[in-house]
């Protein structure tokens, strides 16, 4: 029987994807990534066109030796981190730890890239069949966004803590949100409210229901009520008066199915109906792609890939 080890980053993930494979799968979970810059040193070569200097990260060595020695035994090996730019840094990183640096000959032509976008059995059998390779243009943008992280936010902030107060910290990302938000604060503070008023009748005739009508123009002109006594003064003038519906149009409305949620959209709705954070909920989604036990079908994925 052939031996096939399937490589993932996430425990959950493996027992559920174990649970709609045969007895020629094993699946192992890098538990996140395995490789990372340095957290002693900047870690980017700034006069080499700003390459990467990779460490393995503290506590992955172990792993990395239990998924080499399994690849050694397998016939092929398919690398089936989350479909995104640290999913695919994740498989290149595993892919360069399993060739080597001597890209033996033993290990090329039997690693393969898997993608699905949920933890289905059709999914997962769908991808095993039509394997692919490290898609590189990924692997480049994963790669220019942590090395920006890692220039703004390690040297930014030691500009910070010279210039400013220690423990400050500033992030390529962090930094801009921060000047959006003082910028909204100063416009915020520099706004003056002015009062204006609107009018709501209720109107029933001979037949119900009531309804409301608000008041929309006066002489033809727009309805412009600045302060109260200007309102109490038209509404002495309406009061008790007799209105006529001057025309009725009806037309035919269409109302499309709401779409499935984008990565921003649920974390919208969920603060604002369930008052989630954005951490809580996208931890939850990810249980929830992942699979969760539920009953006699054990780990099962419910949703699909949510970033």
């Amino acid at each position: 029987m052939a031996k096939n080890l399937i490589i993932v980053e996430s425990p959950t993930k493996a027992r559920t994807i174990t649970k709609y494979l045969g007895r020629g799968y094993t699946v192992m979970a890098s538990v996140g990534h395995v490789k990372d810059l340095p957290t002693s040193k900047l870690g980017v070569d700034l006069e080499n066109d700003f390459e990467p200097q990779y460490v393995t990260i503290k506590g992955k060595s172990k792993v990395l030796s239990e998924i080499k020695k399994k690849a050694e035994e397998a016939d092929k090996v398919f690398l089936a981190p989350d479909p995104d730019r640290e999913g695919e840094a994740i498989a290149w990183h595993l892919e360069q730890e399993l060739l080597g640096k001597s890209k033996k000959k033993k290990q090329e032509g039997k690693i393969f890239r898997v993608l699905f976008n949920e933890i289905t059995q059709s999914a997962i059998k769908r991808a095993l069949q039509s394997p692919g390779e490290i898609n590189m243009n990924l692997v480049n943008a994963q790669q220019a966004r942590r090395v920006l992280d890692r220039i703004v936010g390690y040297q930014g902030s030691q500009l910070l803590w010279n210039k400013v107060r220690r423990g400050l910290s500033m992030g390529r990302v962090q930094s801009v949100a921060m000047r959006l938000i003082c910028e909204r604060e100063a416009e915020r503070e520099a706004f003056r409210s002015e009062e204006y008023w609107s009018i709501t009748a209720l109107l029933a005739g001979a037949n119900p229901p009531a309804f409301e009508a608000k008041l929309h123009s006066i002489d033809g002109g727009e309805a412009s009520i600045e302060h109260a006594e200007q309102a109490g003064r038209i509404v002495g003038e309406v009061q008790g008066k007799t209105f006529v519906v001057q025309s009725i149009e009806r037309r035919e409305k269409k109302r499309n199915p709401v779409a499935p949620f984008i990565t921003s959209r649920l974390q919208q709705e969920a603060s604002r109906k369930l008052h989630f954070s954005p951490k809580k909920t996208m931890t939850l989604a990810q249980q929830l792609y992942e699979g969760i036990e539920i009953g006699a079908e054990g780990a099962t994925g419910l949703i699909t890939y949510m970033r």
